[in-house]
């Protein structure tokens, strides 16, 4: 599960990426908000697997209750998610 984990992490991290930097200001500067809706359903979706899989897996990596908040706040600042992979998983061999 933890290689799933890092695949969802990686596209959750690229889909904010996109959405936050290209996709919102297109929206506002651009008055198209195309690129949003393409992106932000897979990017809700890749955020809540993202979530699920990292409370599934605390345990099983054996992480305290500090790390993991650590893990979960990091889907929420950009490039968050690349941090947590570097920091936490890129090392652990499952």
């Amino acid at each position: 599960m933890l290689s799933t984990f890092r695949i969802v992490a990686f596209l959750e991290g690229v889909s904010y990426i996109l959405l936050l930097f290209i996709a919102t200001p297109v929206k506002y500067f651009g008055d198209d908000p195309q690129y949003v809706k393409i992106l932000g359903m897979p990017h809700g979706l890749l955020f809540m697997a993202y979530v699920v899989i990292a409370v599934l897996i605390s345990k099983e990596m054996k992480w305290s209750t500090r790390t993991l908040w650590v893990v979960l706040i990091a889907a929420v600042i950009p490039f968050g998610t690349f941090y947590i992979d570097k920091k936490y998983l890129k090392n652990v061999h499952a």
